[in-house]
Parts: C-alpha cells; structure tokens; sequence
C-alpha cells in the first residue's frame, strides 16, 4: 500500500518544513521533502490532504512508560500489552519500551517473558521496542512509589538470569550505584550493551562520577526519586546536569517538574540529552478516581497520581502533551521537541537506523498533528492505526 501525505509541516530531521510531503510504501518511508509530492501522485494508493497548519512528525518513542487504559506491562499477559499498543497511537506514540517495577522476582520474570512473547507475535498499533527493567536494585531511602518489600542489593547474576528470559529485549536497568555490588552491575550492563540508568538512588556526586566512569550513561526521571541538588552536595540531580555522558529523562507534566526547572534542565543537557517520557500507569485514559501501581492503591485527580500518603506515583501524562509542554516551558522549537520524544528515545535503544525520524529507508511510524499538537492520525509501520473521531 502506498500512502502519500502532503499539504502540511514536516517535520525533517532538525528542521521544520513549512509545506512538505511523505511518501510511503507498505512499511517503508520512500520519500520525504518540500513541496506537494507531485512526482508521487500517480504512484500513491492514497493520498491524505492535509491543513498547512496539520505538522507531521516521526512517531514518538516512549522509553519509560508503565500501562494505560487499565493495562500495565506487570499483569504479564499479551491483552495489557494489547491494550497499550492500541491505546497509545492516540497520542502519537508509534514505539515504547515496556517499563517493569520493584516486585518479586517472579513477577518481573514473568512480565519479561511475556513482553518476549507479545514481540514475536503480529500485532497492530504501537510496538514493543525493549524492556525497561526498573528496580528492583533501588535505593530504599529514594524509592518514591516502589513497594519496599521488594527492593534488594544489585545482583549480577539475577541480571544476567533475567537478560536471558529476555532474549536481547532488556535495554535498559534502573539502579542505584552507591549500592553494594552497583558499580559491578553497571559495569555488566555496559558489556551487554544494556543502558544504565541511574534512579531512584541516594548518591553523592563523586559516586555518580564514579558510576558514569563504570559506564553509567541515562538518569531515570531527572530530580524525581533521588538525591537533590544543594549547594554543599550537588547529588544525583547536580551530576545529572554536569556530566556530559548523561542523558536526562524527563516527566514534563507540570507536576513531577516545576516548568523552571524543566527549562534549566534543557538548557544544561541541551536538546541532545534530553529524553521525553510519561512514566504513565495504567490509570491513565481511566479519568479521576482510585487505580493500582504494583499492587498499591492510587488515587488520580487531574494530571496528578498519588499514593496514599501524598507520595506522586508515575503519571497519566500523553506524550503530545509532553512535547507541547516542552515548547512552552523551554521555548524550544517543535522540531526540538520532537527529536527529544523521537529521535534521541531511538538513539538510546540503538534503533535509529529505522526509527526516530522521517528519513528515507525508515519504519513508516508517522504522527500527524493539529496546530495545537492534539494527534488527529498516526500510521504505524505504514497502517493507519488511529484517525481523530474514529
């Protein structure tokens, strides 16, 4: 099938395009550019007129994101990852890596494996692009919504058990280095081209440095669940802003991080090492009311997700949103944006070869946006998967 989309903005490796076009064939893109994609006309099974204000953007890649729609990547069943692969095209999400949480070995095996299944598998709508396993190698003191029973020392070998099950899925460990065996961890990780991601964590700066020197290259939502920046230790979130070798997630949101501090944060890592995630649960699409985050009871109201006592527990954020956040808080371009929702999420995993951008010769993941960036469609591997009142 051969889709030609033209009239709008394009969004083209850094650079918006005031009037561009995008030619696909079946999963591939076959062109991208300024103009109106005449030379494709006769060719095209379908051809999508769009507004000039309509963008069309690479579909963006959630690299941390927990559930939706009643869904979450624990219930460790192909229906919850069904559930969000449908459900997250809506927000313009073409890829995201399915993110576990601190619980008994068991159920994090078993929410593995089942990822490794769903991905063999065919499925529509957005795709499995790795694992997150976050926890259970966390720092107590910082464990923000992580049940506690569950957290233990860094363990090599319950890694590398793990990374078997896996079968090359696992991208990326969230872990606190300071703790006993973490440097080791890190160092494994580095070896089996796994990102190390800092969270969750109560380090001092020179123990970050040490980490980052072990091969420590991500920080899991920056200023979130680990030591703050003071003036007399700059911890986890000060070395997360000075060290080069580190990319910054970050939940933006307006509540997980004040816009100030989103803003400083841009402009210490620039637009290279900032990747924009939702840290969403299965609460979100749901609306206000009580839902679960690793068997904890959690309570929504608005875009704020709380557990019982106060604490904030992941978020019912969309990843549009993010991006228009972004613009608004940083006063960063939307191409910006976009490369830090698309493009860097795909550098990290290692996949930007096919994905992350609308360049000739890549998955044809698309996102099409209204001027307010609400999604009105998104094709996935060159199948419209979602289309605005539909």
């Amino acid at each position: 099938m051969k889709k030609l989309l033209r009239g709008s903005q394009l969004v083209l490796e850094s650079e918006l395009i005031p009037q561009g076009y995008i030619y696909t064939e079946d999963a591939k893109i076959k062109a991208a550019g300024k103009g109106n994609g005449e030379a494709y006309v006769a060719d095209a099974d379908e051809i999508i007129e769009l507004r000039s204000t309509d963008v069309v953007a690479p579909g963006f890649i959630d690299l941390h994101i927990h559930g939706a729609g009643g869904a979450d990547v624990m219930d460790g069943d192909r229906e919850a990852l069904k559930t969000m692969a449908n459900l997250l095209p809506a927000e313009g999400t073409t890829s995201f890596q399915a993110t576990t949480i601190t619980q008994k070995h068991e159920a994090i095996e078993q929410a593995i494996a089942n990822c490794v299944g769903f991905v063999k598998e065919e499925n529509t709508g957005a795709s499995v692009v790795g694992i997150h396993v976050e926890g259970p190698f966390i720092h107590e003191a910082r464990k923000g919504a992580q049940p506690l029973e569950f957290i233990c020392d860094p363990s090599i070998d319950l890694m590398q058990r793990w990374i078997d099950i896996g079968e090359g899925l696992i991208k990326q460990v969230t872990l606190a280095p300071e703790k006993e065996q973490g440097l080791e961890l890190v160092r494994f990780l580095k070896n089996e081209a796994v990102n190390a991601s800092i969270g969750h964590s109560d380090a001092v700066y020179s123990q970050v440095k040490e980490a980052v020197e072990a091969g420590l290259n991500q920080v899991t939502h920056l200023y979130n669940g680990m030591r703050g920046l003071h003036h007399r230790e700059p911890g986890v979130a000060g070395a997360s802003l000075l060290l080069n070798d580190l990319s910054v997630e970050l939940i933006v949101d307006g509540i997980h991080i004040h816009p100030k501090m989103v803003e400083h944060a841009f402009r210490s890592k620039g637009v290279d090492h900032c990747l924009l995630i939702t840290d969403s649960m299965r609460a979100k699409g749901l609306g206000d009311g009580r839902s679960d985050l690793g068997g904890q009871d959690v309570y929504v109201d608005g875009l704020e997700a709380t557990l019982s006592d106060g604490t904030l527990a992941g978020s019912v954020l969309k990843m549009n949103q993010a991006v228009r956040n972004m613009c608004a808080f940083t006063n960063c371009t939307l191409a910006e944006a976009v490369q830090m929702a698309a493009y860097n999420p795909a550098q990290k995993l290692g996949i930007e070869d096919r994905k992350g951008s609308l360049a000739e010769g890549k998955d044809a993941d698309i996102a099409v946006l209204n001027e307010n960036l609400d999604v009105i469609l998104t094709i996935c591997g060159g199948e419209i998967v979602f289309k605005e009142g539909q």
